[in-house]
């Protein structure tokens, strides 16, 4: 079978009331760790990111039967989980009263406190330039850099142009060249 038909297999069982536990219980170990990690890139905590991690299974949970099949499970699992880590950093931003800008520079030097973090110099080096790029520009680089999606993928999650998702990775790249020229 195919993934594909996986997918298609799986989401038929999600939908079924009889099969929707058992289903729900694959769908978490397909994808929790992959979504852990995309969240992770965004909120750069590990406590939150179960948090956020938390709420997204059960949005998804309560929400799966409104899922039509438009796009492929996967990247609506991606949205609904980047939707929710924006979410949570604009109110945390709020909370602090402070821009996103700043909360994203704050999240980094908080990483190195972080005893989840297991980055070395240039890793962290690597976060920081990361943390000056405007939030989308942040999020096209993780999924393409880190999580290695790609472009048609990114754009299914982001609801974005495969070109307008090039023309960030690449002004990204550019921008963290310059940052770890500099730093």
């Amino acid at each position: 079978m195919n993934i594909q038909e996986e997918e298609k297999h799986l989401l038929a069982a999600l939908q079924s009331d009889k099969e929707i536990n058992t289903a729900f219980s694959k769908l978490v170990s397909l994808y929790q760790q992959r979504l852990y990690w995309h969240i992770r890139n965004m909120v750069k905590n590990h406590d939150d990111t179960d948090d956020i991690l938390q709420n997204v299974f059960i949005k998804v949970y309560k929400n799966i039967k409104k899922f039509k099949g438009d796009s492929k499970l996967y990247s609506w699992l991606y949205r609904i989980a980047t939707n929710e880590s924006i979410t949570f950093l604009n109110q945390k931003a709020k909370k602090h009263n402070i821009s996103t800008d700043e909360l994203s520079l704050r999240l980094i030097q908080n990483l190195e406190a972080d005893v989840y973090y297991e980055g070395d110099t240039i890793q962290l080096k690597l976060q920081k330039a990361i943390a000056t790029l405007p939030q989308k520009q942040q999020q096209v680089f993780n999924m393409k850099y880190f999580q290695e999606l790609k472009y048609k993928e990114i754009s299914a999650i982001l609801e974005t142009s495969e070109g307008a998702l090039k023309a960030s990775y690449h002004l990204a790249s550019k921008k963290i060249e310059a940052f770890l020229k500099n730093n």
